[in-house]
């Protein structure tokens, strides 16, 4: 039943060229404007770049938000056509059907990422000590987080309007506090205690990890496994949320 959604939706995405260019396009894109922000910077001998620092982390914000506004988006107008309602009136469990979703658009979160952080090392050649490989899989499973959010704040919506009204609520406050334009440490203590449970500040702390380390760290492990772990949590909250019946 898990594949069948699966398989369905990829069909849907399949025939809709536009989700697939923001969703495979659009990171790329934003990556190349940010390398061109610091194109021209000038640096003394043996200072990284500033894209770098920057380019890394964007790796893991852009897919995130771009997965949260099309999933969210999607889900949304499965509910609002009545297929969601369709669906449920068979004999598919609700947690198959959304993991299904899920599964669909992950399949999708990971090809953006790889595309993503292929355009960030073969054209801007970033360069961090950290193996690209395991920026892939942060990138990934921030990418996947924003599948589960949309597929959260998804059930709260009536309209797309008010989708993407859930990204001052959910999306722009992590991007605030994760650590990307200041140091955690530096934050006042409210603040900074709030930074310590949104999702996001663990993929900007992995990211960290690998671009400071040549090889995997123990703290980079625990981020991502408490990203993986928030991931399916919010995935089982998401599955509360469909109902039998849509209003």
């Amino acid at each position: 039943m898990m594949l069948a959604t699966t398989r369905r939706v990829l069909d849907q995405l399949r025939h809709d060229h536009r989700s697939i260019a923001l969703i495979l396009v659009v990171p790329a894109l934003l990556l190349t404007a940010v390398y061109f922000l610091y194109e021209n910077e000038t640096l003394p001998p043996g200072v990284p770049r500033t894209f770098d620092r920057v380019g890394l982390q964007m790796l893991a914000i852009f897919p995130f938000v771009v997965m949260f506004l099309v999933t969210s988006i999607t889900m949304l107008r499965e509910r609002t056509s009545g297929t969601l309602e369709r669906l449920l009136t068979t004999p598919i469990h609700k947690a198959d059907l959304l993991f299904g979703y899920g599964l669909a658009f992950s399949l999708m979160a990971a090809l953006q990422s790889l595309v993503a952080t292929a355009v960030a090392y073969w054209i801007f050649h970033l360069d961090i000590k950290g193996d690209p490989g395991y920026v892939v899989m942060i990138a990934v499973i921030n990418a996947v987080l924003g599948v589960a959010l949309g597929l959260l704040c998804s059930a709260f919506a009536r309209t797309e309007f008010q989708a993407v009204q859930f990204m001052p609520v959910v999306v722009i406050p992590q991007i605030l506090l994760c650590g990307l334009f200041v140091a955690r440490e530096h934050m006042n203590g409210v603040l900074e205690s709030i930074s310590n449970v949104l999702p996001l500040t663990y993929s900007v702390d992995a990211l960290q990890q690998i671009a400071g380390n040549a090889q995997a760290t123990q703290a980079m492990w625990q981020d991502a496994g408490i990203m993986a772990a928030i991931v399916v949590g919010v995935l089982v909250l998401a599955s509360f949320t469909l109902r039998r019946r849509t209003s």
